[in-house]
């Protein structure tokens, strides 16, 4: 049975400046869960219904392991319908961008996307293309937070996630720069390649003006019906796409 500090610990992390503080972020679901076990992320402690113990693998023996009932479950999730098993995990330290890994790659570079689960969806996208990195700007949703790391479905452990300074920091980067924008090259005339970034802005504003004076190579989705807009996880996957298949030609 959990003690209402422990209750009261697990809840506060379901706000920004405790899982700073902490050092810890929550992520839930059995299968997101399994797949972090074996990557570099360590997990502090797991939260489970009796259920669920035999579907885990076998455990590092610093995890603190907690068998809960449904009510306590429901206290300490971040969702409306709990999915059986929680885990606090400890939030890496920063250390320096390795900017090599950008070469011969294609990165996804996010410019103030606010949408925590638009995040959480364009890490699992560049998972499923295999794009191994996505670079934040300072104003970007934090990826920690719990409806982020509950859209990625796992990938979080295999996608590099990075914040930076974006108009200093891509400066120094001597590759193709690619822009999601509403006036550029169509998507589809668009020569890719090997390697270079896209850049993707904010859902309501776009590309910020000191981001955008710094795309060589603006590009469009032609749009054919009459929304206004594409989601910007959906732009995501569809750069992602178009890019993945020119590779492999």
């Amino acid at each position: 049975m959990l003690s209402k500090s422990q209750i009261s610990f697990i809840k506060s992390l379901h706000q920004k400046k405790y899982r700073k503080a902490h050092g810890l972020f929550i992520i839930e679901g059995i299968k997101s869960i399994v797949e972090l076990i074996p990557s570099a992320y360590q997990i502090h402690s797991l939260y489970f219904l009796a259920q669920y113990q035999s579907l885990l693998p076998k455990l590092p023996s610093n995890i603190k392991l907690f068998e809960v009932n449904n009510a306590e479950l429901e206290k300490i999730s971040t969702l409306q319908a709990p999915q059986g098993i929680l885990a606090l995990v400890h939030i890496p330290e920063t250390t320096a961008f390795d900017k090599s890994t950008l070469q011969n790659n294609f990165s996804l570079v996010l410019d103030g996307v606010q949408d925590p689960g638009n995040l959480g969806t364009i890490i699992r996208t560049a998972d499923w293309f295999g794009f191994k990195n996505v670079i934040c700007s300072l104003h970007t949703v934090e990826v920690y937070n719990p409806k982020t790391v509950q859209a990625t479905m796992g990938s979080l452990c295999r996608v590099n996630v990075s914040y930076q300074d974006l108009p200093v920091w891509l400066k120094d980067i001597k590759l193709p720069v690619f822009g999601a924008m509403l006036n550029g090259n169509s998507l589809y005339e668009t020569k890719w390649g090997t390697e270079g970034l896209v850049i993707l802005g904010n859902e309501g504003q776009g590309v910020s003006d000191e981001v955008n004076i710094l795309i060589n190579n603006p590009v469009t989705i032609p749009r054919v019906g009459e929304a206004e807009s594409l989601n910007v996880a959906v732009s995501a996957a569809i750069f992602c796409a178009d890019i993945s298949r020119n590779l492999q030609k």
